[in-house]
Formats: C-alpha cells, sequence, structure tokens
C-alpha cells in the first residue's frame, strides 16, 4: 500500500471533486482518493504504483479540464522502485545465477565464457524449474493462458517444467552440449512467441515463469529472460 498526493488543477465545485473521485477509484489498485479545491491537491492511496498517464487517462485524457501532476515524490523515481519491487524475485535471481557462474567459469586469471554460459543456463533452468515444481498444476494453468503450444495441448505445461529441468541438469553435468542447445534453442524459441503476442498486444496476464509462486506481470522482461537462453544456446553452438 503507498500513498501519493498530487497536484490537481480544474475543480471549480464540489461537484467536480465528486466527479475526479469516482472516476480515480474506478482504477485497479486504487484503495481511496480525497481531492480539496481549495488546494488544488488529490491524495490517492494505491496498492500498487500508477503512473501520471494512466491517472490522466482516468481524469478524461490529455484534453480534459482536470489535469494531474507529480508533486513531493519523483514521478520518475516512483516508477522505477516500483519497477524493482515487482520483479525483485527474478533480479535476485539472475544476481545470484550470474555471481556462481562467475566464480565457477574463472580459469587461470580470465572467465572462460564456455563455462559462465553452461553454467549460466543450468542455474537459470533448474531454479525457474524449481518454482514451477512448486505449484506444477497452477503453472500449467498460467502458461496455458499465453503459450502457443499449451493454448492447444494443455498438458505441455507440465511436460515443459520437466523439460527445463531436464536441460538444467544436462548443462550442469555438460551431457550431449550439442543436443541440449538445440533442445534449448527450439523450446526457447517456441515460448518466446507466445509472450511476444501477449505483450504486443499489451494483455495483462500473469507470467509463469516463475510458477504460480511469484505474480509477475507479462512484461518485456519476460522477453529478455527468453532471447537471453536463445542467445547463449546459439553462441554455444556457434563456437562449439
Amino acid at each position: 500500500m503507498m500513498t501519493h498526493t498530487y497536484q490537481l488543477t480544474g475543480m471549480t465545485c464540489g461537484g467536480c471533486g465528486n466527479k475526479v473521485k469516482s472516476n480515480l477509484l474506478v482504477l485497479p489498485d486504487v484503495t481511496s482518493v480525497e481531492v480539496s479545491k481549495d488546494t488544488n491537491s488529490a491524495t490517492i492511496s494505491m496498492d500498487k504504483h500508477i503512473g501520471l498517464d494512466t491517472l490522466q487517462q482516468a481524469l478524461g485524457g490529455a484534453e480534459s479540464k482536470y489535469q494531474i501532476a507529480a508533486t513531493a515524490h519523483s514521478e520518475a523515481l516512483e516508477e522505477t522502485e516500483s519497477w524493482i519491487e515487482t520483479y525483485k524475485p527474478i533480479l535476485l535471481i539472475f544476481g545470484y545465477v550470474t555471481a556462481i557462474s562467475l566464480v565457477v567459469s574463472w580459469q587461470n586469471g580470465g572467465i572462460n565464457f564456455m563455462t559462465f554460459m553452461r553454467i549460466f543456463m543450468a542455474g537459470f533452468f533448474l531454479t525457474f524449474s524449481f518454482f514451477k515444481m512448486l505449484n506444477l498444476k497452477g503453472f500449467a494453468e498460467s502458461y496455458a493462458m499465453y503459450d502457443i503450444v499449451a493454448k492447444k495441448f494443455s498438458r505441455w505445461g507440465y511436460i515443459y517444467a520437466f523439460i527445463e529441468l531436464g536441460l538444467g541438469l544436462s548443462f550442469a553435468l555438460n551431457l550431449s552440449p550439442i543436443i541440449v542447445n538445440w533442445v534449448t534453442l527450439i523450446v526457447m524459441t517456441v515460448s518466446i512467441l507466445g509472450v511476444l503476442e501477449s505483450v504486443l498486444n499489451k494483455k495483462k496476464i500473469q507470467c509463469a515463469c516463475l510458477g504460480a509462486v511469484f505474480n509477475l506481470p507479462m512484461s518485456t522482461v519476460t522477453i529478455v529472460e527468453d532471447a537471453i537462453m536463445i542467445a547463449m544456446s546459439v553462441a554455444m553452438l556457434v563456437l562449439m
């Protein structure tokens, strides 16, 4: 829960204040609104950060006589803090996996790039499959909402979680690297297609990358996550 006070101009009477209040309360995640014509301000409580553009749209858009602007807090800072808080689980996972990969791949005073990628991919797949296994049914149901294969074959979500586990173990043990990298390339390419479709169509659905444990929104972060795996698998195939 967070509360912010904004500058709000255009209110000329009590009716204006009531209209502004009701329009803002319609927004998801807004829990309470207090407006003041005397101070030209609006104090809004919300479950998570809402951008100024969204608030302005609720008031009728850029051409509306009601104009809302940031005052005491920095909008850019709030959005950055909100983004970090939302994606903290993924950021922590990537931080830990990167650190371990660097340590393991440090050889003869430098980083062995092939070893770094192999360990990174092992850590990535093992960690993400672990969270999927915690609630396999929940993951499969969430995954079927956007994955192009899971939409048509509901059991694909269950299979996918075990594929990730198998890939993680294979990278960790360095088993059949050519076959494993080709499987990774194919599976992750198919996976990213559904993600791209959802993000480009601005669908507000839950990302299933960490199973049903964390409520992460589908976004460009998910695209980057899949793209990294695709890029690494291609790089390893080229360098072998």
